[in-house]
């Protein structure tokens, strides 16, 4: 009976201790959460740093993260948010839901930062992934003659997706419904976010896939496989760059606080380029894995600033849902 009393009273001491951890909760998208993403990683790395408890909630793909901020408001539980882009800043900057971040940090992006608000974790360029020995189109009009079958992702769930139609409207202004319009024959799926997306590809669904230019390392590192390629197009690639912010509503601040400069430190960059399969927004002292050596560099790199982007948002989705519907 005493050794069952002293279990008994470990075992709640245990519990009240864990019970006194401060949570931080974190929104985030559902890829980054998953067994295969950076979510675990980061999360183990964190609390051992932090003594707190770092909560991940999966809401979907991050475009639905701001929806789902948008419907909470300031009753939100999460403490910050993971995985919005410069595509949705602007619209999350109407919400008036976040709080300065209030870090300064010298990232490694290929363009100047200096937003109060939202900071980078990690950057990329949108791309069609194909298989390596498939003879790809050199832009978007020569995609629309072909014959070949791709799958997107829809832009008003997923960042990938709003980023196609970015894409296209970066690239061609006014005739970019025009463009959506010829796309349209060969557009097979339109899936709700990328991992969808992607697992469709890989059984076999369609002959490209909307993702990124650094897609193809995950096969090259993580399977020894070199058999997919991204599509260099010659109008240029559009830039993704992801980014956190904290929300005002936040009763765990400081840890927030302390989350967002860890998110620019080597023990968060350096678990992004095998997890996320991205570029680090701030290039971890051990440089990036090998592999990443071998990825297309666009020629051209395309980005609308998040105004120009806020304000073109609705008419390029309008476009692209036009000729979708014909």
């Amino acid at each position: 009976m005493k050794h069952l009393a002293l279990a008994t009273g470990l075992f709640a001491a245990s519990t009240a201790m864990a019970a006194d951890k401060p949570i931080l909760t974190v929104y985030t998208y559902d890829s980054f959460v998953s067994d295969w993403g950076p979510g675990p990683a980061v999360e183990t790395a964190f609390e051992e740093t932090c003594g707190c408890d770092l909560q991940f909630v999966g809401a979907g793909d991050g475009a639905a993260l701001l929806a789902r901020l948008r419907l909470e408001g300031g009753r939100s539980p999460a403490d910050v948010v993971l995985g919005l882009d410069t595509n949705l800043m602007a619209a999350a900057t109407e919400t008036g839901l976040f709080a300065p971040h209030g870090v300064q940090a010298d990232l490694s992006l290929p363009i100047a930062w200096d937003d109060p608000l939202f900071l980078p974790f990690d950057w990329g360029y949108f791309a069609f992934v194909k298989n390596a020995d498939l003879p790809a189109p050199s832009n978007f009009r020569a995609l629309a003659e072909s014959d070949l079958k791709i799958i997107i992702q829809d832009p008003r769930s997923s960042t990938p997706g709003l980023g196609l139609v970015m894409w296209v409207k970066a690239a061609y202004g006014d005739q970019a419904g025009e463009i959506w319009q010829a796309l349209a024959d060969n557009i097979v799926s339109v899936t709700p976010g990328w991992s969808e997306a992607y697992g469709l590809f890989l059984e076999g669904e369609a002959d490209m896939v909307l993702s990124y230019t650094t897609s193809p390392a995950y096969h090259l590192i993580a399977e020894s496989d070199a058999s997919k390629a991204a599509a260099a197009f010659d109008e240029g690639h559009y830039m993704q760059v992801e980014v956190a912010a904290k929300l005002a509503s936040s009763d765990q601040g400081a840890l927030a606080d302390e989350f967002m400069r860890f998110m620019l430190g080597d023990a968060f960059q350096s678990i992004i380029p095998t997890t996320n399969w991205m570029y680090p927004a701030k290039t971890p002292s051990t440089g990036l894995p090998d592999g990443f050596d071998t990825l297309i560099t666009p020629a051209k790199s395309l980005l609308l600033s998040p105004e120009q982007a806020g304000a073109l948002r609705d008419d390029a989705i309008a476009e692209w849902r036009n000729a979708l519907a014909r």
